[in-house]
């Protein structure tokens, strides 16, 4: 009795997910076979593939089509695949899908869940304008002090050892340039977590964002992500108790600090501090132009002059955790990946390093914020590093007023996206689609130069997503790793060593993409 109660029950469960997961094709819609979907979830859970090749594999099993269905789970995603589609979704018809699906609740994680990222509808209208301001040129300007001091001890560290050749493992090394930067511009704290290792603020940070790498950690987010419901209903905490209070006490001290002895900083507190105030000073201030391939242009809902809104601590200390996880997994990953890039093409990082001594020679030997955004090379380097290795596999957008994709193409049929639907712009696989960018497995910074760049359609080429929605981070992204890489390469090659692994094999244990093994390679000091 008890065997056929098990198999009735297994085979009313098979039956609701086949139905679950052939939901695209009831509507027409390519989608790939229900054996294949339940093979690609056990990949995942079993780390057989990364989240970025499994969405590049799909999304290269429809090459003629302007979309496609998928499914995370049991729920239907539609992977968006055509450029001027992505811009009709994401630009032009923005207000239908506006908000990122958050699988981290308010109600579990207060603090992930007032972060700009994760904040919807009126909310993130209200708080895209008052951050907005803090990420201009000028502004960047300003923290580029604050950057370039940490880069440039980040090569004075390694210069200090008495080996010719340092062997390092970037993604430690970097992540910790990034926590420094990241302690200075957002927090105001001084951190050296090189020379310190086991400085707080760095071992609080890698706390922080611990579930995004490693076997338990990945089942830990693919778990969150299968089961937000559980997660609120729970209020099963994301981030450990202490951590969270230690940021949290981190800004209310320092914002606190701050007002009571008059401090002015030039950081990110300080231009959230200021933010209101800025809404309606902005536009007086004399903007630094920076052509910045890659940089994101901030739309008009990002320059409204409307909105009201006071910052509390919370708020503060939320977008500053942000740039916690952009700076210990995006940002420190995509150096990590250049470095790679660099070592493997030795002909490329000569060019780039001339560029470099031809800035500090015109320049008396010091790196200024406008020599470094006029720097050409550096930035068809860094455009491609973003173009071969994107941090994002796929971003999402959640529809928040049903709308009609109109059949274009023979077959077509009108899909008619509902509430709560999602759909996926699939970064990774675009940026190496073959017939988007020829020989994508190739690091060519010249498909970047000024006469290839404008050649690229701006919906092929997402490192920062698309839209209004776009990461409001981009040029203060750009101007961390353009700086680390001026101040490294002025004194360093980067060089392969024993332990360097040539081509680079991508790490399946981790939901991020990483490096099998890490990322080991040596500094070779040029002046000795």
């Amino acid at each position: 009795m008890w065997i056929a109660l098990a198999l009735v029950a297994i085979a009313t469960f098979s039956w609701y997910y086949y139905r679950k997961m052939n939901y695209w094709r009831t509507l027409g819609v390519p989608q790939p076979s229900f054996l294949f979907n339940i093979g690609q979830i056990a990949n995942l859970f079993v780390q057989k593939r990364s989240f970025a090749d499994a969405v590049a594999l799909m999304y290269n099993m429809f090459p003629d089509k302007r979309y496609a269905g998928v499914y995370s789970f049991n729920s239907p995603i539609l992977m968006i695949r055509d450029p001027e589609l992505l811009k009709e979704l994401t630009v032009k018809n923005f207000d239908h899908f506006t908000d990122h699906t958050n699988v981290i609740s308010e109600k579990a994680e207060p603090l992930w869940g007032k972060n700009l990222f994760a904040l919807k509808g009126k909310r993130w209208r209200e708080m895209r304008p008052i951050l907005s301001p803090s990420f201009t040129s000028s502004k960047m300007r300003a923290i580029f002090v604050l950057i370039s001091e940490c880069a440039e001890n980040f090569a004075e560290h390694f210069k200090k050892s008495p080996e010719k050749t340092v062997e390092i493992e970037l993604k430690d090394s970097f992540t910790r340039f990034t926590n420094d930067v990241i302690a200075t511009a957002a927090f105001g704290v001084k951190s050296d977590s090189l020379a310190d290792k086991d400085n707080q603020f760095y071992l609080m940070g890698k706390e922080l964002t611990n579930f995004s790498a490693g076997f338990l950690s990945t089942l830990k987010l693919l778990f969150i992500i299968a089961f937000p419901k559980v997660i609120e209903v729970l209020k099963l905490r994301i981030f450990k108790k202490e951590v969270a209070d230690f940021f949290v006490k981190t800004i209310e001290e320092t914002v606190e600090t701050r007002k009571k002895m008059g401090i002015v900083r030039q950081d990110m507190i300080h231009l959230l501090i200021e933010a209101q105030k800025g809404l309606s000073e902005n536009n007086k201030e004399a903007e630094v132009e920076d052509e910045s391939f890659a940089a994101q242009t901030e739309s008009d809902l990002g320059k409204a002059q409307t909105v009201q809104k006071e910052l509390t601590n919370m708020d503060i200390a939320a977008q500053a955790l942000i740039f916690f996880f952009a700076g210990f997994e995006s940002v420190s990953s995509l150096m990590c990946f250049m470095g790679y890039e660099l070592a493997a093409n030795p002909d490329i990082q000569d060019r780039l390093r001339e560029e470099i001594m031809d800035t500090l020679d015109s320049h008396n030997g010091k790196l200024t914020y406008e020599a470094l955004i006029k720097m050409n090379y550096l930035d068809m380097v860094v455009s491609e590093a973003l173009r071969k290795w994107p941090s994002a596999g796929a971003v999402d957008r959640e529809c928040t007023k049903p709308y009609t994709i109109e059949p274009k193409l023979p077959g077509e049929k009108p899909v008619h996206m509902q509430l709560k639907q999602v759909i996926w712009i699939p970064i990774y696989a675009i940026h190496r689609d073959p017939f988007v960018y020829p020989d994508p497995e190739k690091f060519d910074p010249e498909r970047f130069n000024e006469y290839n760049k404008d050649n690229i359609n701006p919906y092929n080429y997402l490192p920062f997503g698309a839209g209004p929605r776009n990461c409001i981070g981009s040029r203060f992204a750009l101007l961390e790793i353009k700086t680390v890489f001026f101040h490294l390469l002025a004194n360093f090659k980067v060089v392969p060593t024993e332990k360097s692994q040539i081509p680079l094999k991508l790490a399946l244990k981790s939901f991020n993409l990483t490096a099998e093994g890490g990322f080991w390679f040596g500094l070779e000091k040029i002046n000795n």
